[in-house]
Formats: structure tokens, C-alpha cells, sequence
């Protein structure tokens, strides 16, 4: 067990990780329009830069968890770590919009084998309930630090040094990631006989990949071509079979029975929601600001600053909360309040001042803030301690899988509009729509929350564990 020490530098490690991974996508919502414009394409490539990433993420980050499990959680971060760079630098280097998604996927690979490993690792090393509870929110709060700096960093960068420059910044903080690491992270693992689900893993990325394909495809070829048919049911055929799958093997990725911990399956499906309509407002917002105000880059970046900023405070508080409050109270309101704020922008207009915008965001950071800690500990702490991989993997694919159909469904209502400014209306309308379904489904993890969650959701591993 780690001393008081190694604790504080193991958090600050992993923090260090998860801010790279969080800071590149903050970074490069603020770079679509310039990416957009300066490689000649239409509305599909940016989402694909977005989407490939929390696809190949989402789709992949099963197997990092696992591989961390089996052969070293310390490795396997470490390796994440350098597989982000290399996908980061190809992204700086690319040529055209084929090569710079590559370079995303390849980063997405970096993620999903560093980001559940983190989680895992922090959960090995904190095995105290409230110890955990507030390493972890601070692990979160991670995210809104990434957030508050990356939208206005991003603006600069683009503005200065152009689109490119969002890459090349995350390659000293991932030296700097790798380099701790390896001085502090003790390494631990459970194989235990345990063995990797390789039929499960290709029928997940199947499922995910068809999901994704046909709702970002749908725009340019309609939804009752040949094309789109195909891939949903290619997902569903893969769903179905992936079930089958995992109920059959002996050694399954996702245990079903898992699923059977109210808290555990509330937390996932919670996480799923929430980035739904977060990542959707993040992909929606810097364009509207940016096509239909005029704003730069920068501009939209510091717009976005009272939702980044609030997040980021609010995490550190949310965390100390949790213990005492529980994560139902936390994550109900946290739900309610982001729904509200969505509903909010749902009604701006093209004449619509900052302040309501900044209003609006604000609450949405209150919101987020409340949510994002205790939907992680509440996870692991309600799963086995050798599974801590795979535990903190699955809420990191309803997370990923949330944000991947945000991004996707909202491109479905923008469509090829985004740099039409002379049909204003018609992207207006579009926005809205996305931002009334991104409302409603943070009420309808608030609901989730209110049913599934209890005070003491946190305590079952320590139980477990006496």
C-alpha cells in the first residue's frame, strides 16, 4: 500500500495524464472552423475529428482497462501516454483531413489505454473511502482545469499559430506525464487466470463504429440509403451478438452480472447522458459563435470560460460532498441544472447577448462540477477492487459513447449548414433542436440518479473489502 507521499505524487501523475487527453479535445473544438475552412471540407470531416477520436476511445478503452488488469496498470498508462504523443504529432503534420483523422484515431488508441488505467490505478492506491472520494474528484476536476484552460488557450493558439499549434502543445505534457510515471507509479496488475475477450472486443468495436458511422453519414447520404441501412444493422446484428458473446465466454470483456449493481449500471448510464449533451454543446457552441456572430477563435474561447471555470471549482467541492451527501443528491442536481442551462441556449438568437450566453454557461459548469467525481467513485467503488480496469473502463465508455452520439446526432440536425451564413435560420433551428434533446436527456439522468443512487452508493467496496 502506497504511503501518504507516494499517494500525493501518484494523484498528480495521473492528473497530469488525464489533463493531456482532456486538454487535446477542449483544444480542438476550438479549432474545427479553422480546420474546416483551411482544408476545404465539408461538415462531415470536423465531426469525424471529434467523433474518431471518442469512437476509437470508446471502442478500445475496454481492452486498456483489461490489459492494465492483466499486465501492469503502470505499463500500460505509460504506453497510452506514448501512443497520444505519436498520434498528436501525426494530427500536427497532416497534410488533408484523411491523415489528420488518422492521427486523432491513433491518439484515441493513447486514450483508451491510459485514461481507465489512471482511474484503476488511483483506486488501487486509495483503498480509504473518503480518501478515494476526494482523490478522485480531484482526479476529475482534471477536466473542468482542462477545460478552463483549453477553450481560451485554443483560441490563442489558433489565432497566433494556427489550427496546427492545438497538437503540438500536448507533446511536452505528455514528456512530462511519462517522466513521472516512471519515477513514482508502482506498478500493480490481477490477472488471476483472467485472459483477454478478443470476440467481444471486435463485436464492441463493431457495434460502436457501425452506431457512429451511420449517424454522422446520415446528412450526406439520407437515412433510407443503402449505406446507412447497412450499418445499423450491422450495429444491431453486432449488438445482439456481442450479448450473446459475453453471456457464453467464461472470461467475458463486460460480465454481465455486473450490470446487476443498481449504482454501478445508474453511474454508467449517468455518464452517458451527461456527455451527450455536454460534448454535443461543445461541438455546437464555438460554431455558432464563430459562423453565425463572427467571433474569433480566441472570442469564442473566452465565451466559454464561465462554464470551464465554475466546472473546475465546483469538482474540488463536489468531491469532499460525496462522502457526507452521497453521489444521488450530486448527480440529481447536477443533471437538473446542466438540462436547465441547455434549455436556456436552446433559446438564443443571433442577436443574443454574451451575457445571457455566459449566464447560461455558468450554471452549466455549477451542473457539471456536481456530476463528474461522484459518477466516477460511485462506479469503482461498486465494483471488485481486481477488477478496477474494467470498472473504470465501462464508465468511461458511457462517458465516450455519450459524447461520440452527442457529436454525431447534433451534426445530424446542423447538417452542411454550418458555414452558410446567409441561412441563418435554418442552422438557428437546427441548434435549437440539438439543444433541447441534450436538455432533456441530463433530465433524464437526473431521474436516473434520483432512482438508482443512495446515500451510502460509496460504501459497498469498502464492505467488500472489511
Amino acid at each position: 500500500m502506497a504511503d501518504s507521499r507516494q499517494q500525493t505524487m501518484i494523484l498528480g501523475t495521473m492528473c497530469v495524464g488525464t489533463f493531456m487527453a482532456i486538454l487535446d479535445t477542449s483544444l480542438v473544438n476550438l479549432g474545427l472552423h479553422s480546420i474546416q475552412r483551411d482544408l476545404r471540407a465539408d461538415i462531415s470531416a470536423p465531426q469525424w475529428v471529434i467523433d474518431i477520436y471518442n469512437l476509437i476511445y470508446a471502442a478500445f478503452i475496454l481492452t486498456g482497462g483489461m490489459l492494465g488488469d492483466l499486465y501492469g496498470r503502470r505499463r500500460v498508462f505509460l504506453a497510452g501516454v506514448v501512443v497520444f504523443a505519436a498520434g498528436s504529432l501525426i494530427c500536427a503534420l497532416a497534410p488533408n483531413t484523411t491523415l489528420l483523422i488518422v492521427g486523432r484515431g491513433i491518439a484515441g488508441i493513447g486514450a483508451a489505454l491510459e485514461l481507465p488505467v489512471a482511474l484503476a490505478i488511483l483506486n488501487v492506491s486509495y483503498p480509504a473511502p473518503k480518501r478515494r472520494a476526494r482523490a478522485i474528484a480531484i482526479w476529475g476536476g482534471m477536466n473542468g482545469l482542462a477545460m478552463a484552460i483549453g477553450p481560451t488557450l485554443g483560441g490563442v493558439l489558433v489565432d497566433q499559430w494556427g489550427w496546427r499549434s492545438l497538437f503540438y502543445v500536448i507533446l511536452p505534457v505528455a514528456v512530462a506525464a511519462y517522466a513521472i510515471g516512471q519515477l513514482y507509479v508502482p506498478e500493480t496488475s490481477d490477472p488471476k487466470g483472467r485472459h483477454l475477450d478478443m470476440p467481444g472486443q471486435i463485436l464492441a468495436i463493431l457495434a460502436l463504429g457501425s452506431l457512429c458511422l451511420a449517424f454522422i453519414e446520415s446528412p450526406k447520404f439520407g437515412w433510407t440509403s443503402p449505406w446507412i441501412l447497412g450499418w445499423l444493422i450491422v450495429f444491431a446484428l453486432s449488438s445482439i451478438a456481442f450479448v450473446v458473446v459475453e453471456h457464453r465466454t467464461a472470461e467475458p470483456l463486460i460480465p454481465l452480472s455486473t450490470f446487476s449493481n443498481g449504482p454501478f449500471a445508474a453511474a454508467i448510464g449517468c455518464a452517458a447522458l451527461m456527455t451527450f449533451g455536454m460534448y454535443g454543446l461543445l461541438f455546437t457552441l464555438p460554431l455558432y459563435l464563430q459562423a453565425e456572430r463572427g467571433a474569433t477563435a480566441a472570442q469564442a474561447g473566452i465565451a466559454l470560460l464561465p462554464m470551464s471555470l465554475t466546472f473546475f471549482g465546483v469538482s474540488f467541492l463536489a468531491g469532499r460532498l460525496a462522502t457526507t451527501l452521497g453521489p444521488r443528491i450530486l448527480v440529481s442536481s447536477g443533471m437538473t441544472l446542466t438540462a436547465c442551462s441547455l434549455f436556456a441556449l436552446a433559446g438564443l438568437s443571433p442577436q443574443s447577448s454574451y451575457g445571457v450566453i455566459g449566464a447560461a454557461l455558468f450554471v452549466t459548469g455549477i451542473g457539471l462540477g456536481l456530476i463528474t467525481g461522484p459518477i466516477f467513485t460511485a462506479a469503482v467503488a461498486n465494483a471488485p477492487t481486481e477488477r478496477s480496469g474494467m470498472s473504470a473502463g465501462l464508465v468511461n465508455v458511457g462517458r465516450m459513447v455519450g459524447a461520440t452520439l452527442g457529436v454525431a446526432v447534433l451534426g445530424l440536425f446542423l447538417g452542411k449548414r454550418v458555414d452558410m451564413t446567409t441561412d441563418v435560420a435554418q442552422f438557428m433551428t437546427g441548434m435549437r433542436t440539438a439543444f433541447v434533446l441534450g436538455g432533456t436527456a441530463e433530465l433524464a439522468g437526473a431521474v436516473t440518479a434520483l432512482i438508482a443512487f443512495r446515500r451510502d452508493s460509496l460504501q459497498p467496496a469498502m464492505r467488500a473489502r472489511a
